[in-house]
């Protein structure tokens, strides 16, 4: 196993602890930084624990911790900055054995780019919006659907559905217009296949979050 293999797979297992994995859960459900007594409160665990396990979790590469102060706080008296957690950008993954299947998706989208006739990417529109319908299970919610995808629809309350995470973040770096056009695809699909107006879904790239959006039902 390679050295990369081995970071990642100490990652993954920084997880198997109970304790741990509800304060992961916890801070990368949060859009926010979250600080220790957060954290621990949400746990259900004393700060001191919640704290050894977050720097855990950073030394694993899972979180990233820096500095602030408590919103709404600043100026003399303010207090020194608290530590505070968000999830790390860096993606864990582990095969074993070794597998790279990234390297296969990048070569594709690679020669989707370079096709100036349009057909491979119809093509692959097509077919993404093709999947979508047909994976849609009819025994899960349109937002289990998408969790199990691992879009993370947020919880935050108003009119339409933001999507916290992007499936596939690395590609859409490397060819955004093309990943987001598929993306849309796949979501028109997975509508479709609950039944619901395709048209819902929208792109509109944020920061931070997938470039599609879930405006409400008419």
């Amino acid at each position: 196993m390679d050295e990369h293999s081995r970071d990642a797979l100490d990652g993954i297992s920084a997880l198997s602890d109970p304790a741990r994995r509800r304060l992961y859960d916890y801070v990368a459900s949060r859009d926010a930084p979250v600080g220790r007594e957060e954290a621990a409160a949400a746990a259900g665990m004393s700060r001191t624990l919640a704290a050894y396990h977050l720097d855990r979790l950073t030394a694993a590469g899972l979180l990233e911790a820096g500095y602030a102060r408590d919103p709404g706080k600043g100026g003399p008296g303010a207090g020194r900055p608290a530590k505070r957690y968000v999830r790390s950008s860096q993606e864990t993954t582990v095969s074993v054995p070794a597998r790279d299947y990234r390297l296969l998706a990048e070569l594709m989208t690679d020669a989707v780019a370079a096709d100036a006739s349009g057909a491979l990417l119809g093509a692959l529109t097509s077919a993404a919006e093709e999947q979508g319908r047909r994976s849609a299970s009819p025994d899960r919610t349109l937002l289990d659907d998408l969790r199990d995808r691992g879009y993370e629809p947020s919880d935050e309350p108003g009119p339409e559905v933001q999507l916290r995470n992007c499936p596939f973040h690395r590609l859409a770096q490397r060819h955004t217009d093309l990943v987001c056009g598929v993306n849309h695809a796949l979501l028109r699909g997975v509508l479709e296949g609950h039944d619901d107006d395709p048209d819902r879904a929208e792109l509109d790239p944020q920061a931070g979050r997938c470039c599609v959006v879930l405006h409400p039902a008419s």
